[in-house]
């Protein structure tokens, strides 16, 4: 038998089944071995699955199909569409998507982050703030090489909410060193809500600033969404809702 060019063996020896490799002669023809291998496969990659997203902290999201394209008022829908093909990662690209608060820069990562996981990938979600405190809190240089590892393995690292707090210079140097340690090797999708002509604010007086933010956009894909919070649109609408229903109750309900 040609094992080059059987399928099944090189199935069984992907899944590291090395008791049935060695009786290979003997089951090569069986008719139950392909869906022996089918079942085998499907659990591994159900396990590998189920491990990633773990490790990946995403958390809750909304699914993509809920994002609703006609509140922002600018947003280039078929370049985030195009995200989803990952190609970015592929080339160990970036993507920075910039707007204000509640515009669904999150929703847009997150799911991201999980289609990412679908297509095989390693994957970290983290907000800066939890990312750079970590980091920070850790003193002895061996604490903070292994945590450091933890966010410069991953094939894709999602930093969420860059902006939102400012930082001393010891963050901004937490942050450039993960930059930099995954620059042209492995992708980022950085969220924030400051342009980068205003990062100074975020990181004042740190100067690795304009070489942090040089790193980051080298080979990116920079994308701006704009308009106003649909997170405020959606409490509005829930507050409406409920002085509605209280105006239709009966007046003696309402007593």
């Amino acid at each position: 038998m040609n094992h080059t060019a059987d399928p099944l063996r090189d199935t069984a020896r992907r899944l590291g089944l090395y008791g049935l490799l060695a009786h290979w002669s003997e089951v090569a023809t069986q008719d139950w071995l392909p869906t022996l291998l089918d079942y085998e496969d499907a659990e591994r990659r159900r396990r590998s699955l189920e491990k990633r997203l773990k490790q990946a902290r995403i958390g809750t999201f909304k699914p993509r199909a809920d994002f609703d394209w006609q509140w922002p008022t600018k947003i280039d829908r078929h370049a985030i569409e195009d995200l989803f093909s990952l190609e970015f990662v592929a080339d160990a690209g970036n993507v920075v998507l910039v707007g204000p608060n509640g515009i669904g820069k999150t929703l847009i990562a997150q799911n991201l982050a999980h289609q990412a996981l679908l297509q095989g990938l390693t994957v970290r979600f983290t907000s800066a703030s939890d990312m750079l405190h970590t980091l920070a809190r850790l003193h002895s240089d061996l604490s903070l090489h292994r945590a450091l590892q933890r966010y410069c393995q991953p094939q894709l690292l999602v930093i969420d909410e860059v902006g939102y707090l400012s930082y001393d210079a010891r963050y901004a140097d937490l942050l450039f060193e993960v930059v930099t340690r995954r620059y042209q090797h492995r992708s980022i999708v950085l969220t924030t809500n400051k342009p980068f002509s205003e990062w100074n604010e975020v990181f004042p007086n740190a100067a690795c600033v304009v070489t942090l933010v040089d790193r980051l956009v080298h080979r990116a894909e920079i994308l701006s969404i704009e308009g106003e919070s649909y997170r405020l649109k959606e409490a509005k609408e829930r507050a409406a809702k409920k002085t509605q229903a209280r105006a239709s109750r009966p007046a003696n309900r309402r007593k």
